[in-house]
């Protein structure tokens, strides 16, 4: 998985890139240190889950880094995803997230808040070390959360005409942006995967973090986490029994809200695409 205008890298060559000099306000992160010990933290911490994947992008010439790190237990379909970012301009502060990546398409299904360390002062490296300890220690009953709720969303049908207001609702909340937004509708109406057929919100959320692939790294981790939630909620929302028939109908309402906003934009760009 590469964020929008990223460069892949092994891990060995993050040890090439230029460490700025640390200042009185600023103590920069290695790159190459950090995901060193991502590695080892987590691989001491899930011993009963095989590493399957590094990832690792870069952007601004190496200044910032986004990385993955994908691990296989007992699920065939789902796998535990370690996501983390750093920089050494200062652009973003350290990040790290857990959950889980689909094995078909490794899409990314991040669930929880992320963590983030907002100063890179003295003593960044212990804070740092007991951040990843705790994070990893949780990573397991996320991801366990995520297989869950993928069991949920696939027995929650949806047609076509719901999809379009809940991509009217990520693209009304920010979450997808109008070339991201195209590209999800895109995707569902044409899956380019097998299991992205199935017309439930599980299939439907699979082609949302196929458009959410060209994030730039400075909100990929955000964008996910709020997508994942949206869909989870609204998934959840519609199959409670007891649901109160006045909220349900409210709930309806809003997705007809933006369903009809994202026609609207489509309708725009197919102006704009002909004008030019």
């Amino acid at each position: 998985m590469l964020h929008a205008g990223g460069e892949a890298i092994t891990r060995d060559q993050l040890d090439l890139i230029q460490i700025p000099k640390e200042t009185k306000t600023f103590k920069p992160i290695s790159h190459y240190q950090l995901a060193n010990k991502f590695l080892t933290i987590s691989q001491d911490m899930l011993m009963d889950y095989t590493l399957v994947g590094e990832n690792f992008g870069i952007a601004r010439k190496g200044n910032q880094l986004f990385a993955l790190l994908t691990f296989k237990g007992d699920s065939k379909e789902i796998g535990l995803s370690v996501a983390f970012r750093n920089s050494y301009d200062k652009s973003m502060s350290f990040g790290i997230a857990v959950g889980g990546q689909c094995s078909i398409c490794d899409n990314l299904v991040l669930s929880g808040e992320i963590v983030v360390m907002k100063k890179h002062t003295k003593g960044i490296y212990e804070r740092l070390e007991e951040t990843i300890l705790h994070t990893i220690y949780r990573a397991r009953k996320n991801c366990e959360k995520v297989l869950i709720d993928s069991e949920r969303l696939k027995r929650r049908s949806v047609g076509n005409p719901e999809a379009c207001g809940i991509m009217g609702l990520l693209f009304g909340n920010d979450i997808v942006s109008p070339r991201q937004l195209a590209a999800l509708k895109s995707e569902w109406l044409k899956p380019s995967h097998e299991e992205f057929q199935a017309r439930n919100m599980w299939g439907f959320f699979n082609p949302t973090t196929e458009a959410l692939k060209t994030s730039p790294p400075i909100n990929i981790m955000e964008n996910h986490a709020r997508a994942y939630q949206t869909i989870v909620d609204i998934g959840g929302q519609l199959w409670k029994p007891k649901r109160p028939r006045k909220e349900a109908f409210k709930l309806l309402i809003r997705l007809q809200m933006w369903s009809q906003r994202c026609l609207e934009f489509q309708l725009i760009d197919q102006t704009q695409t002909r004008v030019g």
